[in-house]
């Protein structure tokens, strides 16, 4: 057994100031479902863990105002079960309806959710040093490249990681424009969800742009009248509980049959939550029909790159794209 110290807090400040007391093997901890994984596998060796799954507010839902509001700690089964997001906006209920077994949805937080880390088999296999892996050994090199790299990603990859961000949530929450709220020594500040993930480049365990003191202490999606006509459509290898082999969140402003705005991530196939502009680009003003979905989603994949057993995932990705415009938009009929 390993010594490890537990303290509950009750406002971001205190879970802070706890952290940073506990020094550099400290770790936030919420519903635990990722971290607890990375600490079995021993991925993780935190000796000091700060619960922020209770500080005051961290909860919330509000869907008043001309922003959704949720709070880091409300629980991926509450956001996803809420009546305005289930109704007016289904491409974020249907993706984490669609993430977990319901029990891990009861458990599991929004906030955390956006920090999960890959389950590429050779970063989660390998902590007993059989496998090299950058993300869990900076400089060690990467198996996956020229390896087994079936589950891996054709978009967003450099020479030094390919793997894949393993997220439902964040792939809409990209397509929605959502903003990230952070707090930390230094105060409150909100970005862009865009720029919370950071592409491998040369140093993919370097994953986020969050300060390692800091929370996510909220999520905000602007409303937009393309809510409604929104899906997220996921591919896996079984229907039940299974991350995804393709994922792709829709939403678009229609008037009538054609686009008057369009909103495309992926998912499964990038090494970050992938913004799919080119897609938006061709469907934008145009009349929408199966050959312009399968021409847009073509070109969301104008870029992908293939290793030795993914490139099933392009010709996958494009159709299962396809399938999402055209979903997307029949919800306007």
């Amino acid at each position: 057994m390993k010594p490890l110290s537990y303290v509950q807090v009750r406002t971001a400040r205190e879970a802070i100031e706890a952290f940073v007391a506990a020094g550099e093997s400290a770790r936030y901890i919420a519903g635990g479902t990722n971290l607890y994984d990375l600490m079995k596998l021993g991925i993780e060796k935190p000796a000091h863990l700060i619960d922020i799954a209770d500080l005051d507010g961290a909860n919330r839902i509000d869907t008043g105002g001309d922003r959704l509001f949720f709070g880091g700690a409300a629980l991926m089964a509450d956001v996803a079960e809420h009546p305005v997001v289930r109704d007016d906006y289904p491409v974020l209920a249907e993706s984490l309806s669609k993430a977990a077994s319901q029990q891990l949805r009861n458990m599991a937080t929004v906030g955390g959710n956006l920090l999960q880390r890959t389950r590429c088999p050779y970063f989660r296999n390998g902590a007993n040093g059989t496998y090299p892996c950058n993300k869990r050994e900076p400089g060690s090199g990467c198996a996956a490249i020229g390896g087994m790299d079936r589950s891996q990603a054709v978009l967003g990859a450099s020479a030094a990681c390919n793997a894949v961000s393993p997220g439902d949530w964040p792939v809409a929450l990209m397509a929605m424009d959502a903003a990230v709220e952070l707090q930390g020594l230094d105060g409150t500040r909100v970005i862009p969800i865009s720029e919370l993930y950071r592409p491998p480049s040369r140093t993919p365990h370097l994953e986020f742009t969050i300060g390692r003191e800091e929370i996510v202490t909220g999520i905000s999606v602007p409303k937009t009248a393309a809510g409604r006509n929104s899906t997220y459509l996921k591919v896996r290898d079984r229907e039940s509980y299974a991350f995804a082999l393709v994922s792709a969140a829709v939403a678009l402003e229609m008037d009538g049959d054609r686009v008057r705005q369009a909103h495309v991530a992926l998912g499964g196939v990038a090494t970050v939550p992938w913004r799919a502009r080119p897609a938006e680009a061709l469907l934008r003003g145009e009349t929408l029909d199966r050959e312009r979905a399968l021409e847009a989603a073509r070109a969301a994949f104008a870029e992908a790159r293939a290793g030795r057993h993914n490139a099933f995932k392009i010709e996958l990705g494009a159709r299962t794209l396809a399938d999402a415009i055209i979903n997307a938009g029949s919800k306007s009929r």
